[in-house]
C-alpha cells in the first residue's frame, strides 16, 4: 500500500509540475521583448576618444527549428538610438541603427521548465540618421554599416505547453568607420552587449 501511495504521489507531482518547452523540428517561435544595448567600450580616433551611450528598445525574435532542439533565429528590433560622446567635449553626435542578426541556436533537452540555449551567428548593423550635435551641430557626420560575428545565450522558463519567459544576453562585434565633414577620423568599436527579456510563444 505504501508503494502504491508513493507512486501515486510521484505521478501527481509530475502532472502538476511546470511543463518543459519542447522544441521539435518544424516548430516556429516568436519572442516579443525589450532589449538594452550596452556598448562595451570606447575608441581612440583622430578627434579624440569616443564613447557611445546605451539604449532600450522593443525587440522581436523569430526562430524556426530545422531539427529537434536546433533552430535558426532572426533578431529584429525597433531602431536603437545612441548618443556619441567625445572626451572633453560631451555629446557631439547621435545615430540610429538596426542590428538584424541571424543565428544558429541549440536548445538543451531536459525535463525541467528551465531550458537553456546557446547560439552563434552573423550581424549586419545599418546606421542611419547620423547627426552632428553640440560642437558639431550642423557638421555632416556619417557611420559606415558593419558586419560582424554574434554570440548568444539564454534561458526559457516554460509557463505553458507553448509559452515561456526568456532572459538572454548577446554579444555582437560592431565596428564602424566614422567620417566628420567627409574626413575619416577612424574606426569606432561599439561591440555591444545586448540584455533582453521576452515572452515566447511556440506555433
Amino acid at each position: 500500500m505504501k508503494h502504491i501511495t508513493a507512486l501515486s504521489l510521484a505521478a501527481l507531482m509530475a502532472s502538476t509540475a511546470a511543463p518543459a518547452l519542447a522544441q521539435s523540428k518544424g516548430d516556429f517561435t516568436l519572442a516579443l521583448g525589450l532589449g538594452w544595448v550596452e556598448p562595451s567600450g570606447g575608441s581612440n580616433t583622430l578627434a579624440g576618444r569616443i564613447n557611445v551611450d546605451g539604449n532600450l528598445r522593443p525587440t522581436v525574435n523569430f526562430e524556426y527549428f530545422i531539427a529537434d532542439n536546433l533552430g535558426i533565429e532572426l533578431l529584429a528590433s525597433w531602431p536603437f538610438q545612441h548618443d556619441i560622446n567625445l572626451a572633453g567635449a560631451g555629446k557631439v553626435a547621435e545615430t540610429r541603427h538596426l542590428p538584424p542578426t541571424l543565428s544558429l541556436q541549440y536548445h538543451f533537452t531536459n525535463s525541467s521548465p528551465i531550458t537553456p540555449f546557446v547560439g552563434a551567428g552573423i550581424n549586419y548593423t545599418y546606421f542611419f540618421d547620423d547627426k552632428g550635435k553640440g560642437p558639431l551641430a550642423g557638421v555632416p557626420v556619417s557611420l559606415d554599416d558593419s558586419w560582424g560575428l554574434a554570440l548568444h545565450a539564454g534561458v526559457d522558463y516554460a509557463i505553458g505547453a507553448k509559452s515561456a519567459l526568456r532572459a538572454d544576453i548577446r554579444y555582437i562585434d560592431i565596428e564602424t568607420d566614422v567620417k566628420v565633414a567627409d574626413i575619416p577620423i577612424g574606426t569606432v568599436k561599439i561591440d555591444p552587449w545586448i540584455f533582453n527579456v521576452a515572452y515566447v510563444i511556440r506555433f
